[in-house]
């Protein structure tokens, strides 16, 4: 049984469904993913998400703006975030954070939208999803000098420095395809540093397809295949990732598996 602690339903490519979401939940259900944190980037985007959670029972959300979406996206208030998230399908705030590899200039903004995020948590009390790219420094002297207070680091590429310093706040690290790449040694090695109770996987689909279905558009039927880069990096059964990481989901998002 696995939890796909991030992907994005709304977005999914559904030719192979006919264009049925439904269809495409089934079919990651049938790989034995039990349930989905379809993740806000968005504040546009987000009755999309609002239908598809009320529509199936194992699918929770989020409500957040992606730093990348700042910029050109209403800059949200934290009194929007903590209304939007009273919904009862909501179990976290995000995705937010820092990416400066696109938007560098920016940043400012980017800060700004990220503490108002780390506010909305806290007086929610729900769990933060981070993204941070090409801002590892900031990313975690905001969320120090916020008081974070648990959260997510999502989609982790970064080194065991930034792992070390996130598990230190509190929060989890969720790791996606991006291990079964060949090219990510230096992240496999973070990998297997990281303690099995800290850990989360996702898919980010449709991002990132994890080996062998590079090339291909993610979804969250493939989240096995992230179970088993995993389990070959901590030498332990796929059976074991699974169990760990659906407790861990549980824990931090409050959510019944």
């Amino acid at each position: 049984m696995f939890v796909d602690s991030h992907c994005h339903l709304d977005r999914l490519e559904l030719k192979n469904y006919d264009g049925n979401l439904a269809a495409a939940l089934d079919a990651a259900r049938a790989e034995g993913v039990s349930h989905f944190l379809t993740v806000s980037v968005d504040l546009v985007d987000l009755p999309n998400l609002v239908t598809i959670a009320e529509a199936h029972a194992d699918v929770s959300f989020s409500v957040g703006t992606h730093p990348s979406d700042v910029p050109t996206d209403q800059e949200p208030s934290v009194e929007l975030l903590c209304q939007l998230a009273q919904h009862p399908k909501v179990v976290a705030i995000g995705e937010t954070g820092l990416d400066y590899y696109y938007t560098a200039d920016h940043a400012l903004s980017q800060q700004a939208s990220f503490i108002a995020h780390i506010h909305a948590s806290k007086q929610t009390n729900k769990p933060l999803i981070v993204h941070t790219r090409d801002a590892r420094a900031d990313t975690i002297r905001i969320l120090r000098a916020e008081k974070a207070e648990k959260g997510v680091l999502h989609c982790f590429t970064e080194d065991w420095d930034t792992a070390e310093a996130a598990m230190e706040l509190g929060f989890y690290i969720s790791l996606s395809g991006i291990i079964s790449f060949s090219s990510a040694k230096d992240l496999r090695e973070v990998a297997k540093r990281i303690p099995l109770e800290r850990l989360l996987i996702e898919t980010d689909s449709p991002y990132l397809a994890p080996v062998p279905y590079r090339g291909k558009k993610n979804e969250p039927r493939y989240l096995p295949a992230v179970a088993k880069a995993l389990a070959e990096i901590k030498g332990i059964s796929v059976e074991e990732v699974a169990t760990i990481t659906t407790r861990n989901f549980s824990q931090l998002f409050g959510v019944s598996v």
